[in-house]
Protein backbone atom coordinates (compact mmCIF):
# COMPACT_ATOMS: atom_id res chain seq x y z
CA UNK A 1 0.00 0.00 0.00
CA UNK A 2 1.13 3.72 -0.66
CA UNK A 3 0.28 6.56 0.09
CA UNK A 4 -1.10 8.26 -3.21
CA UNK A 5 -3.01 11.36 -3.07
CA UNK A 6 -5.15 13.67 -1.36
CA UNK A 7 -8.08 15.38 -3.27
CA UNK A 8 -10.10 18.25 -1.69
CA UNK A 9 -13.54 19.37 -2.80
CA UNK A 10 -13.67 22.64 -3.44
CA UNK A 11 -16.16 25.66 -5.75
CA UNK A 12 -13.69 26.17 -8.12
CA UNK A 13 -10.74 23.72 -9.21
CA UNK A 14 -8.71 26.91 -11.13
CA UNK A 15 -8.71 29.47 -8.67
CA UNK A 16 -7.86 26.92 -5.73
CA UNK A 17 -5.03 25.57 -8.09
CA UNK A 18 -3.79 29.35 -8.83
CA UNK A 19 -4.06 30.10 -5.14
CA UNK A 20 -1.92 27.46 -4.14
CA UNK A 21 0.62 28.41 -6.95
CA UNK A 22 0.58 31.91 -5.88
CA UNK A 23 0.66 31.18 -1.79
CA UNK A 24 3.18 27.84 -1.43
CA UNK A 25 4.91 27.76 -4.86
CA UNK A 26 3.41 24.89 -6.17
CA UNK A 27 2.58 24.69 -10.18
CA UNK A 28 0.22 23.08 -11.60
CA UNK A 29 0.81 19.62 -13.02
CA UNK A 30 -3.07 19.10 -14.71
CA UNK A 31 -6.22 20.74 -14.93
CA UNK A 32 -8.94 18.24 -16.79
CA UNK A 33 -10.60 20.21 -19.74
CA UNK A 34 -13.80 20.05 -17.86
CA UNK A 35 -12.66 22.38 -15.01
CA UNK A 36 -13.72 19.64 -12.77
CA UNK A 37 -10.51 17.80 -11.44
CA UNK A 38 -6.63 19.54 -11.14
CA UNK A 39 -3.37 18.63 -9.29
CA UNK A 40 -0.67 20.38 -8.43
CA UNK A 41 2.97 19.40 -8.65
CA UNK A 42 4.23 18.29 -5.24
CA UNK A 43 6.22 15.90 -4.70
CA UNK A 44 5.72 11.92 -4.27
CA UNK A 45 2.04 12.61 -3.12
CA UNK A 46 -0.02 14.74 -5.36
CA UNK A 47 -2.21 17.25 -3.92
CA UNK A 48 -5.52 17.11 -6.41
CA UNK A 49 -8.84 19.23 -6.36
CA UNK A 50 -12.41 18.35 -7.54
CA UNK A 51 -15.21 20.39 -7.25
CA UNK A 52 -18.56 19.42 -5.19
CA UNK A 53 -20.12 18.54 -8.34
CA UNK A 54 -17.60 15.71 -8.14
CA UNK A 55 -18.06 14.84 -4.24
CA UNK A 56 -21.89 15.23 -4.61
CA UNK A 57 -21.13 12.13 -7.78
CA UNK A 58 -19.18 10.24 -4.85
CA UNK A 59 -20.94 11.07 -1.82
CA UNK A 60 -24.72 11.24 -2.83
CA UNK A 61 -26.24 11.59 0.89
CA UNK A 62 -23.74 14.75 1.35
CA UNK A 63 -20.79 15.77 2.60
CA UNK A 64 -19.12 18.80 4.89
CA UNK A 65 -17.61 20.81 2.57
CA UNK A 66 -14.83 22.96 3.76
CA UNK A 67 -15.56 26.12 1.96
CA UNK A 68 -19.04 25.99 3.64
CA UNK A 69 -18.05 25.41 6.70
CA UNK A 70 -17.47 28.66 9.90
CA UNK A 71 -14.79 26.20 11.36
CA UNK A 72 -12.35 24.72 9.82
CA UNK A 73 -12.64 20.47 9.32
CA UNK A 74 -10.56 18.43 11.49
CA UNK A 75 -8.12 17.53 8.73
CA UNK A 76 -5.02 19.53 7.46
CA UNK A 77 -2.62 19.33 4.65
CA UNK A 78 1.07 19.79 5.66
CA UNK A 79 3.66 21.41 4.22
CA UNK A 80 7.65 21.45 5.45
CA UNK A 81 9.23 24.52 5.12
CA UNK A 82 12.97 25.78 6.24
CA UNK A 83 11.17 29.55 6.80
CA UNK A 84 7.97 29.35 8.28
CA UNK A 85 7.72 32.95 9.29
CA UNK A 86 8.21 33.65 5.38
CA UNK A 87 5.94 31.25 4.14
CA UNK A 88 3.07 32.33 6.13
CA UNK A 89 3.64 35.59 5.32
CA UNK A 90 3.49 35.01 1.70
CA UNK A 91 0.34 32.91 2.24
CA UNK A 92 -1.60 35.37 4.21
CA UNK A 93 -0.37 38.11 1.43
CA UNK A 94 -2.22 36.00 -1.17
CA UNK A 95 -5.04 35.86 0.86
CA UNK A 96 -4.88 33.09 3.29
CA UNK A 97 -6.81 33.90 6.70
CA UNK A 98 -3.81 33.54 9.39
CA UNK A 99 -5.18 31.38 12.12
CA UNK A 100 -2.04 31.07 13.84
CA UNK A 101 0.50 32.47 13.78
CA UNK A 102 4.40 30.99 13.84
CA UNK A 103 5.42 29.80 16.94
CA UNK A 104 8.00 27.49 18.61
CA UNK A 105 6.70 23.86 20.12
CA UNK A 106 8.12 22.01 22.49
CA UNK A 107 9.29 19.29 20.05
CA UNK A 108 11.32 22.13 18.15
CA UNK A 109 9.55 22.74 15.09
CA UNK A 110 8.16 25.83 14.15
CA UNK A 111 4.64 25.96 13.71
CA UNK A 112 1.52 28.16 12.02
CA UNK A 113 -1.48 27.35 10.73
CA UNK A 114 -3.59 29.31 7.57
CA UNK A 115 -6.91 28.53 6.12
CA UNK A 116 -7.30 28.84 2.03
CA UNK A 117 -10.06 31.09 0.23
CA UNK A 118 -11.16 27.24 -0.46
CA UNK A 119 -11.52 26.51 3.42
CA UNK A 120 -8.62 24.17 3.42
CA UNK A 121 -6.78 24.18 6.48
CA UNK A 122 -3.18 23.95 5.85
CA UNK A 123 -0.12 23.59 8.80
CA UNK A 124 3.12 25.19 7.32
CA UNK A 125 6.01 23.52 9.32
CA UNK A 126 9.60 23.09 9.69
CA UNK A 127 11.26 20.04 9.55
CA UNK A 128 10.97 18.51 13.23
CA UNK A 129 13.52 18.83 15.75
CA UNK A 130 15.25 21.67 13.27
Amino acid sequence: MKFAYTIIYVPDVAASLAFFEKAFGFTQRFLHESGEYGELNTGETTLAFATHTLGAMHFPDGYVAASASPKPLGVEVAFVTPSVAEAHTIAVAAGATELNPPEAKPWRQIVSYVRCPDGTLVELCSPVGA
